[in-house]
């Protein structure tokens, strides 16, 4: 799967992915009215709310971008209709062959961990039978519980050829409460990009590991150290845009064939449509999706020209 992710950034020229995070607060009010008169104000209406959201972003970009990026928190809040509007976004994209990144975050240890692998990337078995369940083509994963909790996944994207991402550095401002602490000399997320390039070199595809990392677009100093540390790991970059980041920031990330980094931006393009820059371009509330299309298109053009000029 690395290389349909790294093929398909090469064909849209765009190494960016879609944070499909459904905060109910950035539905339309009219596909949130729709969606509850036929299901009421309960977890069914919102699932179906956020649903329909989705779609339409998905059906508006699907054709300029690589890869999507559920963050399943969202859709958990619902309970199991949440969870099934999750999988139903899932299924669609993949209808798109668009690449399904699932921002799940887990981390576990033996059997907990080897469930989740199987669950979110394999397949598991039932009777003389085995089914994909989440069917994501990456995951990503906490590696702060050490080998015990990665090796399960590492061993089901050899098999299934799928990948993961794990956090390495992360965007958040407290992150650096325990990943910037000083160990033998080196910060702790120097120590975590050695063991993502230790884990990753027997699982590689044509030129980039299955085992990738994340690491925030809000650090590029510290993301010019772990391009370094780990030549062979897709960086998946979180933070731009709402959280900050930027183009010019970004270049670092990549290494000098221009691949090797995805970058994400969530509601920056999802809720594009409440920005003024787009509000201005005559975009209202019911054609939402068209602000999400022309976000895509300005942060493809803002970090290209920033790969360009580096």
């Amino acid at each position: 799967m690395i290389n349909k992710l790294v093929d398909k950034i090469k064909k849209t020229n765009a190494p960016i992915v879609v944070g499909l995070d459904p905060m109910l607060s950035y539905v339309p009010e009219f596909i949130q009215k729709k969606a509850f008169a036929e299901f009421g104000e309960t977890p069914e209406g919102a699932a179906e709310a956020i649903w329909q959201f989705n779609k339409a972003i998905v059906d508006a970009t699907y054709d300029l971008i690589p890869a999507v990026k559920p963050q399943i928190a969202m859709y958990e809040q619902f309970g199991i209709e949440g969870m099934k509007a999750y999988q139903k976004t899932v299924d669609y994209c993949h209808e798109k062959d668009l690449v399904v990144i699932g921002d799940i975050k887990r981390g576990d240890i033996g059997s907990t961990s080897a469930a989740y692998a199987v669950g979110h990337l394999g397949k598991v078995q039932i009777g003389s039978k085995s089914y994909a369940t989440f069917n994501e083509d990456f995951a990503t994963v906490n590696p702060y519980l050490g080998t015990d909790g990665i090796k399960p996944f590492v061993d089901v994207c050899k098999e299934e050829k799928k990948g993961i991402f794990i956090l390495v550095k992360t965007s958040n401002p407290s992150s650096g409460e325990f990943q910037d602490r000083v160990i033998d000399g080196r910060p702790l997320y120097e120590w975590v990009g050695e063991k993502v390039a230790e884990w990753g070199a027997d699982c590689m595809g044509d030129s980039y590991s299955y085992v990738g990392a994340v690491v925030g677009a809000t650090y590029p100093e510290m993301g010019k150290v772990l391009r370094k540390v780990m030549p062979k790991s897709f960086i998946l970059v979180p933070g731009y845009g709402a959280q900050g980041g930027k183009g010019a920031d970004l270049v670092h990330f990549f290494n000098e064939d221009g691949l090797g980094a995805i970058v994400n931006s969530s509601r920056g393009i999802i809720a594009a449509y409440k920005q003024d820059k787009y509000k201005e371009m005559g975009i209202t509330e019911e054609n939402f999706a068209d602000a999400s299309r022309a976000a895509v298109k300005d942060m493809v053009a803002d970090i290209s020209g920033a790969l360009a000029s580096r």
